[in-house]
Parts: C-alpha cells; structure tokens; sequence
C-alpha cells in the first residue's frame, strides 16, 4: 500500500498527477485536482529517482554511444557547458562604494544632489555608498552613465583561476583555504 500525496490515504494503485508543475502519486479521490500524466510502460518507483542521466553525462565521452538514444542526447549535451542566467550578468566591482563616493565627490555633489540628478532616494544613494545595499541593475546604468565610471569588476577570473586547478586534482581541502577568525 502506497500514501496519497495529497490526502494522506492508503491506496493501492496510486495515479500520477500534475498539480502546478508538481508530479504527485494520488489516490482515486484526489486525481481530479491536477491533471493526469501518462506514465511510460515501464514505470518503477526507482527510475524516478534514478541519477542515471547524471552518471552517464560524466563520462560521456565514451558512453555516449551505448545506451538509449535520450541518454546519448543528454550526454552530448551536458558535454558543452550549459549557459546560464549568470553568465551574461557582469559582476560587481568590490569597491563600488569607494567607486562611487570618489566619483560623486570629484564631481563636488553631496548624496542628495546625487540622488536628486538620478531620480532616486537619498537613503539609498546613502546605503549604497556605506556598502550597506547593491545597486539594481537600473541605478547601476543610471549611475554609470552620470558619474562616468563603470562598477563592474576588471578581470574577475582571478578567483576562478586560483580554484581551477584545485577542483580538478582535488588537492584542495576546507581547511586548506579557510582563514578562522581566532
């Protein structure tokens, strides 16, 4: 006997339903408050956890060829690097308070001349210049454009290339790279 997902009643033939994009296994009762998903013939309970895509998209170099042919697609394409949200997004600069202080005050602007030129609130001219709040993407532009600098970070790989190498060998450890505040 199986439990409803929903309802929390014993049932032995549980259907699969879709309730706001979540499969849950249901009893009779329950079907009609998501719509029904036709499950393939050959359905186990252990192939819906299976983390068999994910062992065979690791070493696909060489395994791409056996197995069945949605495997194969999903081994060549995990075989290139997936793009996305963050990719195209430019980081910050980590200075970007100083940034922005040192360009509003070469300028001769107090933070509310500033935020009065940019349509925007004292407070968070205020907030974003003790480091207290991130600039949104919009205030970025609009600061950028006014003040005449760029708050992206320059280079910003050299983090990536100091764990490059680390990662792949497994050299690195926690404790390795942990600074404690003693």
């Amino acid at each position: 006997m199986v439990q409803c997902e929903m309802c929390g009643a014993e049932t032995s033939s549980p259907k699969t339903i879709k309730v706001e994009g979540a499969k849950l296994d249901v009893c009779s009762n329950c079907t009609d408050f998501g719509t029904e998903v036709k499950q393939p013939s050959s359905t186990s309970s252990s192939s819906k956890y299976s983390t068999s895509s994910s062992s065979s998209s690791s070493s696909s170099g060489g395994s791409s060829g056996s197995g069945s042919g949605s495997t194969a697609s999903g081994g060549s394409s995990s075989s290139q690097r997936r793009n996305d949200m963050f990719d195209d997004m430019d980081e910050l600069a980590t200075d970007y308070d100083d940034l922005v202080r040192n360009a509003r005050e070469g300028k001769g602007l107090s933070q509310s001349d500033l935020a009065n030129e940019l349509n925007e609130k004292a407070s968070l001219i205020r907030k974003i210049e003790r480091g207290d709040t991130l600039p949104s993407d919009q205030v970025q532009s609009k600061l950028e454009d006014f003040l005449e600098i760029n708050l992206n970070a320059q280079g910003g790989s050299s983090d990536d290339t100091e764990w490059s190498g680390g990662s792949s060998s497994g050299s690195y450890t926690l404790g390795d790279v942990v600074k404690r505040k003693d």
